[in-house]
């Protein structure tokens, strides 16, 4: 093999952690040497006493093409002339013990099709985008007076062929993009599509973190996708997996024969709940690996997010454990610092570079200053998943009506921390799996109060302060608990309920995008302000939404029971009107509401110096403005 062709600087900011392009060097890439036209090979395997790359140009023949240590970096690199894209390689790694491994490349940008793991050399810089005003408009985005309203995907089961099989990119950019422009989501999240050998972890045990998965077709089958999103004004969002990474053998698990990865002492690197191995955030090389992969998809793929998975895994060190079954830090006590450190440096870094991108976490306990800067002790994330305000909005609805009354608290509660965090609303796959059921029937009552009860909790879900985020199937009431093997219900479509339940995400989205009061301060308490929240007997709560002068008033009474004669305050008078009723007849409801125009009185009312009498429908919400 020729000599290694790396930089010293390369492998010394990879040393440092701080390479963010570490994806053009590290892996397999074509260039040429004074043999000619070929692939240079480099992988970190700092413990190995010997690396190979072997493939189908060797004949899978550990020696014949031996890799160079270059330094102290523990990098290995060499060039083989004569090959070119679509070639399958590994690295065969002699370990210091003599033992022979055969490993896939950690920065591999494309692999085989499970369950074969070889990697695939690729070709990059070949795809024409046709997205630069968005990139343009992203970079000026102030994203915290904007609608976000994201549409959760699993690519593998949104819809299927006629044949049966998957969708692939290029046909979900055909079919799911308009549906997702038609909808009016301003953004689509697709769970994991970075490469996973096992079909059933849906993307969430990740062995190829710089490589789209090949169960859907090519990287530039990929970028058309994001292309296509682009081009009708939708942004992409992609969970990402740093807390942790499966053990199959072929891929990072005791990478050269040691801990490289993981920690070496299971009490800090593995996930017990999981089986899974949890990544050495102090090691810069570590670091290095995945925050260039988080560089690498908002880079090569144009994407305009990522969705941080499990990230209270991450920050604690006795996170699912009992004591005994975790170390403490060195001050102590149980937060992962090396994990916090990681976060902010990640955030930082990815938003400096890519101004206008979304990171978001999932993170699940009350964790300070998750998404406030690092510099005023913050994790620096864009949003939080606000997971309180999920469960106690679903176990809310899942109450028999009567007894609503007694848990009127979970409906007010969330306001008290509404604004201490920058907040995402989630009603996402984790809620309609694993024996959860899907999210009309965790809705309390017969099929119409079910039905009902979802119209209105997306309502409130849509005009509750925060980004909102509706999981596949949910925008028209799925019956059946999601499962990855089979495409959603969309002969459901043809009952005349569950069509309604779809037409009101339409005009929520289209609701929510217009109206500044809806999106403008969604996490500034200056956007929210209660009128009544106290009437629990009744199960019916009022609130306004507040921006750039303008005000929608929103009013849900969360009982089958119609109430005739409902006064609410008013912030102003003169006309008012519905603007979105969820009991209309259009989306499955039985039409009871409140004709044009509705006059507002004068007179002290709910500490407010003007009223109006209402006639609120049955399960559902009335989003009132003033008429123009």
């Amino acid at each position: 093999m020729d000599s290694p062709t790396l930089s010293d600087f390369d492998l010394h900011l990879f040393s440092e952690g701080r390479h963010w392009h570490i994806y053009n060097v590290l892996g397999a890439h074509l260039c040429r040497s004074k043999s000619g036209e070929g692939v240079r090979f480099a992988v970190w395997a700092p413990n190995a006493r010997e690396v190979s790359v072997v493939g189908d140009f060797n004949g899978w023949q550990a020696g014949v093409h031996t890799l160079v240590l270059q330094g102290e970096a523990g990098v290995w690199s060499g060039f083989v002339p004569g090959i070119g894209a679509g070639a399958l390689y590994k690295f065969s790694i002699c370990t210091a013990q003599g033992e022979r491994l055969l490993k896939t490349d950690p920065y591999g940008q494309a692999f085989e099709l499970r369950p074969d793991t070889a990697a695939v050399v690729t070709q990059r810089g070949s795809f024409g985008w046709g997205d630069g005003d968005w990139l343009y408009r992203r970079s000026h985005w102030e994203w915290q007076h904007a609608p976000v309203a994201i549409y959760e995907v699993h690519a593998g089961s949104w819809r299927h062929h006629g044949s049966g099989r998957w969708l692939t990119y290029r046909e979900l950019a055909d079919q799911l993009v308009p549906y997702v422009a038609e909808m009016g989501f301003t953004h689509l999240e697709l769970l994991p599509v970075t490469e996973h050998p096992l079909d059933e972890s849906w993307g969430y045990q990740t062995t190829g973190y710089y490589a789209p998965t090949s169960r859907f077709g090519s990287p530039d089958d990929l970028r058309y996708l994001v292309d296509q999103c682009h081009r009708n004004n939708i942004g992409v969002i992609l969970d990402w997996v740093p807390g942790h990474f499966p053990t199959d053998e072929h891929a990072l698990a005791r990478f050269d024969g040691s801990a490289l990865y993981e920690h070496e002492d299971p009490r800090k690197g593995r996930h017990q709940d999981w089986g899974t191995l949890i990544y050495n955030y102090g090691r810069h090389e570590v670091r290095n690996f995945l925050i260039g992969s988080a560089l690498f998809w908002l880079d090569a793929f144009h994407v305009d997010g990522l969705r941080v998975d499990a990230v209270a895994s991450m920050l604690y060190l006795n996170y699912s454990r009992k004591d005994g079954e975790w170390l403490p830090n060195e001050h102590g006590g149980h937060e992962n610092l090396e994990a916090i450190g990681f976060l902010r440096e990640l955030n930082s870094v990815c938003q400096s570079r890519f101004p206008g991108v979304l990171i978001c976490a999932e993170e699940s306990t009350s964790w300070p200053r998750v998404t406030r800067p690092p510099e005023i002790g913050g994790l620096g994330f864009n949003l939080k998943w606000n997971m309180g305000w999920m469960h106690d909005t679903l176990d809310y609805l899942g109450q028999d009506p009567v007894y609503r009354q007694y848990h009127h608290e979970k409906l007010t509660f969330g306001l008290l921390y509404a604004f201490s965090e920058n907040f995402l609303l989630p009603l996402s796959h984790d809620e309609v799996v694993h024996g959860k059921g899907s999210l009309i029937n965790k809705m309390a009552g017969d099929s119409w109060q079910r039905k009902a009860s979802l119209r209105l909790l997306l309502t409130y879900q849509y005009t509750y302060p925060g980004a909102k985020l509706l999981f596949m199937g949910g925008e028209f009431g799925q019956s059946r608990e999601w499962s990855e093997s089979r495409e959603l219900d969309w002969s459901l479509l043809n009952d005349a309920g569950h069509a309604g339940i779809r037409w009101l995400v339409r005009d929520l989205n289209g609701l929510y995008r217009k109206e500044p009061s809806l999106h403008g301060h969604g996490y500034h308490n200056d956007g929210f302000e209660w009128i009544d929240c106290h009437d629990s007997p009744q199960s019916v709560i009022s609130f306004m939404r507040q921006s750039h002068g303008e005000t929608t008033v929103v009013v849900a009474n969360f009982t089958p029971v119609p109430r005739e004669h409902y006064r609410i305050g008013l912030p102003g008078g003169g006309i008012w009107r519905e603007v979105l009723n969820s009991d209309s007849e259009y989306y499955g409801g039985s039409n009871l509401g409140n004709p044009y125009p509705l006059q507002a009185e004068q007179g002290r009312w709910m500490n407010r110096d003007w009223s109006v009498a209402l006639t609120l429908p049955p399960l559902a919400a009335l989003i009132l403005r003033p008429a123009p």
